[in-house]
């Protein structure tokens, strides 16, 4: 192939840019030598306030430009006559007068129109302006601009005044050439030499276009190699292959996707850099680097393409709908019209909203067309009861420009969307428009005539608007010659793609509406508004500390950081031990001949979990080893005259040698007294610098008669050397240091505390204007304050008990992009949603102080310990040790590592020892390790009413959202063991005060279903995390947690609770829930917790309290003694059996001692796993074939009889387990 061509299929400008100034000295003044003409405002107070007088410094005439104060549009153009790099801006008020602009925005163009906003760091589009008429603001531009029109657009002004403006840009002239392509054309341009081939590419242009798909560069070469730079949806796509695609058909080729929004007919600048794999490709201000595949370094094409022109500029205006309340264009029809046709093009990240509607003449008939899940829906109301449909597309809610088209005539209405054919609707009567179309919501001014908005209005943009086949000019409407309209923007489109950056962490799946972005975190292990915070427990020390038995779990050593989960196995073998075993691919005995140290026999030891994650659970034990089992004959390891070792692991080391018992003494390894006989070196490495063992190397086992024979251990770890990590402080100057939080964009902190002081700052990071700090600020209120740039940010938690009481207490802050929280032990999360426009980027610059501050002030004078930033917990012990006023550890009996307290109860110190308060615990006894067990006999049920909410009593007249929004944010456990051979069979259900549920039952088959019902109006959802028969008599144990709003991402049905009933329900439910209900429970129930309520123990100690009713006969009993009887395997500590027998009867009978603290709780419980699941459902419903990930990492799919059920397995290699546990 002697010739190929550089393609551009695009409607767009390509650009070879050259500067005709030194960027290092572009900072001109642009504005002081330009004409009269080249000034344009939207109006003028006066003839002495024009536009032309609004030159910076000047003074004559009014001292400036002044809108008049009925402008709606309110705007100053400058035309800087040519394109021009621009850099900088400086502003003014009106000279001697109180007008001046606090705050503008800067809009640029290359035409005058099709404006474009500009915006600065952290995607602040807002400038801030005067504080005077005089003073001057010079803001320069965090990147520079290549324009010819600037606009500013004042947004606040003096408050004592009205606006005034006097400006000034700064920069330097910019050439360019340029080439124009229609979508039909193409340019070629061949090398000198027939191909080439290079190991360093530099490619770069700027291109704008106003379509989202085109090939802009494509190079080819004659064995295959090519490179394609293409437009695809409005991004940009790098397609490379080094290879020979003969040799290689598919090796070498890498395609890199970057951008957004790229075809909003604005510059946009393209740089590839290529050294031979390497690959670094940059647009605008994004970067990504990528490698290639493939064996060829080079690069082989035979032409590409340069060539001059002018650029065409299409006419193309928007219109901003800003607001999804109160937007609306109203624009008149013909009276004499008969029909209807309208046709426009919009696009939006709004998965609803009202698009038009148009009145008929005809008993107040109306049609509606709606943006309904990312469909469009037209409806034919003809009465509030009567109405047609048609529904037409697929996710037009995705960014893009999308053109619709409605026609109206006769008895026949027709709806089309981008190129799909056209969908028609057949009318009883003959249809005929009103006098005007209404585009976005309906204004508060029609609403007695009967406009209402089904969904929220439109928002988004706008263009080719044509009615009756008449294009309508926004520019008349603009200047209220042609229809009327309220909050929009003229002849721009304000679209943002907020996923761009990815503000999802651990591979969050991000979404967006027009006003902000969501990350699903599901399958991902994490949680949070940005996916940050992991669902796991550090360690296995912390799954003890829970109340777990031995078993397979999910663990994450580093927390938020970047490190995933991994399942490994944690051997709690007693009430304080616990060992973490990680396997690897070779623990049987492996045999070894015929190796030497020129070919020796190498195993590598590949592991459950990788290299990384396993050094992370190494440092955070507080001791590991592994065992090396190394038998030989005439084998020797270290026994060589010049030292070098034949076989060897990594410390080599041999036990005998530290025991000093080998038998030879002249060598440290008994196999290197070469013996024929079998010598024994096995011994146990127990340095964690030099574990895991990853390889392993044996090299001399070729002579007669020599051989070896070894076997490499399961890595085993035991305790937590953070859970009790601990330093205090005993002067208030004092503090400890550490390097410079890492907190840019998210940062979590948590900690636990004690202290008798009424105050003290617990952790302190300042910046040049940044800070972040969180302190007991009186003995009853935990603040988390921090400012990012825009302005402090105040979170505070106030308990109504004294937090100084020197008992443990935590506390947990975190922050992000999207908000902030506040915990403080189990009192309601505090939650302060971030500005949707402003800073977000925490900067800072100065060590981080912990228990003091730079200042040496307000110090903290107590115990602080487990003190964990962003997954990784500080080494305060080791800092004390070297800091005055600080010492290692905290004093008293609840300070061990050795827990005294367990099952979730809290250690109280006391004068002369401790007590255990077991309050939210579902376990007794004085250590919270008693068993609290229920038998159910038939009809019998215990039933725990939630007290309701104050925020729900006091505020009957809000909106459901409004109220809970507050509790969106809190976290939700339940946790039960069961035991049943009755099938079907009611576990648990809650009911919300907005008559929805959530049951737990055993289907007929004895698999656990989990349904949700989300309103009486739709389908249930079903859930069954396993399909084995649970009802075998056997002991099982059932653990669902749920943690903020994270948890869904398009649907938003948070609930408060209203109570929790156990065993028998008769009403308010399903049939086959009901069907369950009705039967009951017969069986054993034990240690049942919802947060930290214990619904089984409150019904048995809590006798003759109001919010627990008893129904039916309960006998005390012993879950795990009977599984044992049973033969099962119990999953939580045996119980004393000297209660067991006790009949409990109605609560009429019960004594009303203890748990006080129940009584007076107020209980925020929603129920958003019911979001998450909801999402999986919407996902299968839309795309069949997409599978979904769990969080134990398995796979589920839709069951395909039931449209709107799922099933998920998230059993993996735990199945044998004695847990399981369902998130």
């Amino acid at each position: 192939m002697d010739a190929l061509s550089f393609h551009a299929f695009a409607l767009l400008c390509a650009i070879r840019t050259t500067l005709a100034a030194n960027n290092y000295h572009c900072n001109g003044p642009l504005v002081s030598a330009l004409p009269p003409s080249s000034f344009q405002g939207s109006s003028s107070s006066s003839d002495s306030q024009s536009p032309y007088f609004a030159k910076l410094n000047r003074r004559d005439g009014g001292g400036g430009w002044a809108p008049e104060r009925t402008d709606r549009l309110r705007w100053l153009q400058v035309d800087l006559r040519e394109r021009v790099e621009v850099t900088a801006v400086a502003t003014q008020g009106r000279f001697g007068s109180p007008d001046w602009v606090t705050g503008y925005m800067l809009l640029y163009s290359d035409t005058g129109r099709a404006w474009k906003q500009f915006r600065q760091e952290d995607n602040i589009g807002t400038f801030s302006g005067n504080a005077n008429s005089d003073g001057i603001v010079h803001h320069k531009l965090s990147h520079s601009i290549r324009t010819r029109f600037l606009r500013f657009l004042p947004v606040d002004w003096s408050p004592g005044g009205w606006m005034g403006f006097r400006v000034e840009v700064y920069g330097c002239a910019y050439k360019s050439d340029v080439a124009d392509f229609n979508g039909r054309s193409s340019l070629l341009y061949r090398f000198n030499q027939k191909s080439t081939s290079t190991v360093k590419d530099v490619i770069s242009l700027r291109f704008k276009s106003q379509r989202g798909d085109g090939v802009l560069v494509h190079g080819e070469g004659q064995r295959g190699d090519y490179i394609t730079l293409e437009l695809h949806k409005g991004r940009l796509a790098l397609h490379i292959n080094l290879d020979d695609v003969k040799i290689y058909p598919s090796s070498g080729h890498v395609s890199v996707f970057l951008g957004s929004l790229l075809d909003d007919q604005h510059w946009h600048s393209v740089l590839i850099e290529r050294f031979n794999k390497q690959i670094n490709f940059t647009v605008d201000r994004l970067a990504k680097h990528v490698r290639t595949g493939g064996l060829d370094d080079s690069l082989e094409v035979d032409y590409e393409g340069n060539v001059t022109f002018t650029c065409s500029e299409p006419q193309l205006v928007s219109a901003t709908f800003l607001s999804s309340s109160s937007s609306f264009l109203s624009l008149p029809l013909d009276a004499a019209t008969e029909t209807l046709s309208v046709t426009f093009q919009f696009r939006t990240w709004n998965r609803e909203g009202m698009l038009l509607s148009a009145w008929l003449r005809r008993d107040s008939e109306r049609l509606l067309l709606l943006l309904i899940h990312g469909q469009l829906r037209l409806t034919h109301h003809r009465s509030a009861l009567q109405s047609s449909d048609i529904v037409i597309g697929q996710a037009l809610s995705d960014g893009q420009w999308h053109t619709v088209s409605i026609s109206v005539g006769g008895f026949q209405v027709s709806l089309s969307v981008d190129d799909e054919p056209p969908s028609t609707m057949q009318l009883k009567d003959i249809a005929q428009p009103e006098r005007s179309v209404l585009i976005g919501g309906c204004p508060s001014v029609l609403t007695n005539l009967g406009c209402w908005n089904p969904t929220l209005a439109y928002q988004g943009c706008m263009r080719s608007v044509i009615i009756n086949n008449q294009p309508i000019n926004f520019y008349l409407v603009q200047q209220g010659l042609l229809g009327n309209y309220s909050k929009l923007q003229f002849d721009i489109c304000g679209i943002r793609d907020r996923c761009l950056p990815n503000y999802c962490e651990h591979d969050g799946e991000c979404s967006q509406s027009w006003n902000t972005f969501f990350c699903d975190c599901s399958g991902t292990g994490y949680t949070g508004a940005t996916c940050h915070n992991s669902i796991f427990e550090p360690s296995c020390e912390a799954h003890r500390l829970t109340g777990s038995a031995s078993g397979f779990f999910s663990i994450d050593p580093d927390g938020s950081g970047p490190l995933k989960s991994t399942v490994i196995y944690c051997n709690i073998t007693g009430e304080t031990s616990v060992w973490t075993v990680v396997n690897h691919n070779s623990t049987e005995m492996v045999r070894v001949q015929g190796s030497s140290l020129q070919k020796p026999h190498v195993m590598k030891f590949n592991y459950s979990t990788s290299l990384e994650q396993l050094r992370t659970l190494v440092g955070r034990s507080e001791q590991c080893q592994q065992e090396v089992v190394y038998l030989c004959r005439k084998s020797r390891l270290f026994n060589t005259w010049d030292g070098t070792p034949l076989s060897w692991w990594l410390d080599r080391q041999c036990a005998c040698s530290l025991d000093e018992n080998c038998i030879d003494m002249n060598h440290f390894c008994n196999c290197d007294a070469d013996r024929s006989s079998w010598e024994n070196d096995t011994g146990v490495l127990s340095y964690k610098e030099h574990l895991p063992v990853t390889e392993i190397l044996v090299g001399d086992t070729n002579r007669s008669g020599s051989e070896a024979i070894y076997r490499v251990g399961s890595l085993h770890c035991y305790g937590d050397r953070f859970l009790w990590n601990a330093a205090s402080f005993y002067q208030e100057s004092s503090y400890l240091h550490f390097p410079m939080l890492q907190a840019e964009l998210s940062v979590d902190i948590s900690l636990y505390f004690k202290t008798t002081a009424p105050s003290g700052v617990f952790l302190e990071n300042l910046g040049t204007k940044d800070f972040i700090r969180v302190e007991l600020s009186a003995p009853s209120v935990v603040t988390f304050t921090f400012d990012v740039g825009n302005g402090p940010m105040v979170l505070t938690v106030k308990s109504h008990v004294p937090l100084n009481d020197k008992q443990w207490h935590y506390v947990r802050a975190e922050r992000n992009v999207k908000a902030a929280s506040l915990q403080v032990d189990q009192l309601p999360l505090r939650f302060l949603e971030a500005p949707s426009e402003g800073h977000t980027h925490l900067q800072l610059n100065s060590q981080l102080f912990i228990g003091g501050t730079a200042s040496r002030q307000r110090g903290f004078l107590g115990c602080i310990r487990s003190l964990s930033i962003n997954g990784m917990t500080l080494d305060l012990e080791e800092r004390a040790k070297m800091t005055p006023g600080v010492s290692s550890g905290c004093l008293g009996h609840c300070s061990s590592q050795n827990s005294l307290c367990h099952n979730r109860g809290k250690c109280i110190e006391k004068s002369s020892g401790y007590i255990c308060d077991c309050t939210h615990s579902a376990y007794g006894g004085p250590n919270c390790k008693k068993e609290v067990s229920v038998s159910f006999e038939s009809g019998s049920s215990v039933t725990y009413t939630f007290q309701e909410p104050f925020s729900v009593m006091h505020n009957h007249s809000r909106q459901s959202s409004a109220i809970f929004a507050q509790s969106s944010n809190s976290r939700e456990s339940i946790a039960f063991s069961f035991l049943t051979t009755q099938t079907p069979a009611m576990l648990l259900t809650v009911n919300t005060y907005h008559q929805q549920y959530m049951a737990i039952i055993l289907a007929h088959n004895g698999s656990l279903q989990i349904w949700y019902r989300l309103s009486r109006e739709k389908e249930p959802d079903i859930f069954t995390p396993t399909s084995l028969n649970l009802a075998n008599g056997e002991l099982h144990r059932v653990q669902i947690h749920r943690e903020g709003r994270d948890m869904y991402v398009q649907v938003s049905c948070i609930y408060v609770s209203k109570s929790l009933t156990l065993g028998k329900v008769t009403a308010g439910v399903d049939e086959e829930v009901l069907q369950a209900g009705s039967r009951g429970f017969i069986g054993c129930l034990s240690s049942v917790q919802f947060n930290h309520l214990a619904p089984i123990k409150a019904a048995i100690l809590n006798r003759g309290s109001s919010l627990v009713n008893v129904l039916g006969n309960l006998v005390e009993s012993n879950c795990g003694e009977l599984a044992d009887k049973s033969s099962s395997r119990s999953l939580s500590d045996h119980a004393d059996t000297g209660s067991r027998g006790k009949k409990l009867m109605n609560a009429a009978q019960s004594d009303s001692a203890v748990i006080g603290g129940l009584i007076a709780a107020v209980v925020l419980i929603t129920l958003c796993a019911v979001a998450v699941m909801t999402r999986f459902l919407y996902r299968h419903r839309n795309e069949r074939t997409r599978q979904m990930a769990s969080v134990k990492e398995k796979d589920h799919q839709p069951r395909p009889e039931l449209r709107y059920r799922a099933e998920l397995d998230l059993h993996s290699a735990m199945r044998d387990s004695r847990k399981e546990y369902f998130i």
